[in-house]
C-alpha cells in the first residue's frame, strides 16, 4: 500500500510542475481531495524525491502568490455575466 502512496506522490509532483497546476487542478485530475494532494506533495514527497518537491514547492508559491489576482478575475467574470442579461 505505501508503494502506491508513494507512486502517486511522485505522480501528482511531476502533473503540478509540468502544467504549473494549483493543488486543486491536481485533486479533480487525480479524483482525490485537495488535503490528499497537500499531504502527497509536501510530507510524502520531501521524504521520497527532495529534488522534485522543490520544483513542486516553487509551482505552490507561485500559486499561493498569485490567488488574489485569480480571485479577482472570476469576481468580475460572474459580475459581468449577471450584466449581461
Amino acid at each position: 500500500m505505501r508503494d502506491y502512496v508513494d507512486i502517486r506522490a511522485i505522480e501528482l509532483g511531476k502533473y503540478i510542475v509540468n502544467n504549473n497546476a494549483t493543488v486543486r487542478a491536481a485533486a479533480k485530475e487525480f479524483g482525490i481531495s485537495k488535503s490528499t494532494v497537500h499531504a502527497d506533495v509536501t510530507s510524502r514527497l520531501r521524504r521520497i524525491n527532495p529534488q522534485l518537491f522543490l520544483q513542486v514547492r516553487r509551482v505552490l508559491d507561485i500559486n499561493k502568490e498569485e490567488r488574489h489576482i485569480r480571485g479577482g478575475i472570476a469576481t468580475r467574470e460572474k459580475y459581468k455575466e449577471y450584466s449581461l442579461k
